[in-house]
């Protein structure tokens, strides 16, 4: 009798408002969860890009102006600009053939050997390596007091700076970058060497086709979205890097993060407080139309392998 009367009581709520509420509740707490990410996201991005886009439009007595962008058609910031992009590309290149070669290297191995193991997580080390530590670290080591410079010259009557002092230029940048590009190769590219199936070659050699056929007409036409993937995101990497270059290069600003801190910090340029922060705005775009196709080509990647 009682279990009737609480069905046919009308405030007793229904099961489906029941499992509507226990949805909504479910709900709220995953969207609480995340709620610690968007808020660094908000302050570590969105605020400081939203600082930057305003004050490349802003004079120096606050009002709207153009002047800061047309500024950034003067000759030394558009060679900055070219200097950090023929650097950024080249160390891309550089660390997406070496980095894709030890990949595959390790994709021979055991899945759960001792040597990927240890390889991915000195990878996964090394590509957060960098900034002063990394720049003592090369000056230490090939820099004109380094022991591998003294050992050569002393004991080999070799000088690997008879052409110049390399390592504080473009070419030592080079270096220094391609060190940590390699590493985050290795982690990006790796996961889509893993997606070819051993299948696809069995089905190739099956039908008659030879080894150079089987990566001419299958592999690199899967992994070549990937590659690409991975390199434009090499490219962002070392485009927007700043702490490796402001601890390795002490005279001079080569590159566009250089050449910010120069507006911030010089007293010769006078007037032109937010300079910085239009480049900053062109590296944005820039970087942003990398990832946009980094992000079209990996949607190609995950519908081939995933």
């Amino acid at each position: 009798m009682s279990t009737v009367q609480q069905r046919s009581d009308p405030a007793a709520p229904a099961p489906g408002v029941r499992a509507r509420g226990r949805r909504s509740l479910r709900r709220g707490l995953d969207l609480f969860g995340v709620v610690p990410f968007f808020a660094f996201v908000a302050v570590f991005l969105a605020i400081p890009t939203l600082v930057v886009a305003i004050g490349a439009f802003a004079g120096d007595d606050n009002r709207p102006t153009l002047d800061n962008l047309a500024a950034l058609t003067d000759g030394y910031i558009v060679d900055a600009f070219v200097r950090s992009i023929v650097l950024s590309a080249a160390t891309a290149l550089l660390g997406a053939v070496l980095g894709a070669l030890l990949a595959y290297a390790l994709v021979t191995a055991k899945p759960q050997g001792l040597l990927r193991r240890a390889v991915t997580a000195a990878a996964g080390v090394l590509a957060q390596f960098g900034g002063v530590t990394l720049a003592f670290a090369f000056i230490a080591t090939v820099g004109l007091s380094g022991f591998v410079t003294v050992f050569l010259r002393e004991h080999l009557g070799a000088d690997i700076y008879a052409g110049g002092v390399w390592l504080f230029e473009l070419p030592g940048l080079t270096l220094v970058y391609t060190y940590f590009q390699i590493p985050l190769m290795v982690i990006v590219f790796l996961p889509a060497l893993d997606g070819i199936r051993p299948q696809w070659r069995e089905a190739t050699e099956s039908l008659g086709g030879s080894t150079w056929q089987y990566w001419r007409r299958v592999a690199v036409p899967l992994l070549a979205p990937a590659f690409l993937g991975s390199t434009l995101l090499l490219f962002a990497n070392a485009f927007s890097a700043y702490a490796t270059a402001a601890a390795l290069v002490s005279q001079g600003n080569p590159i566009v993060p250089l050449q910010i801190r120069g507006t911030i910090t010089s007293e010769v340029v006078l007037g032109r407080a937010n300079l910085g922060k239009a480049m900053a705005l062109g590296m944005i775009v820039v970087v942003a139309i990398v990832m946009w196709l980094y992000a079209l080509l990996q949607r190609r990647t995950s519908r081939w392998l995933g």
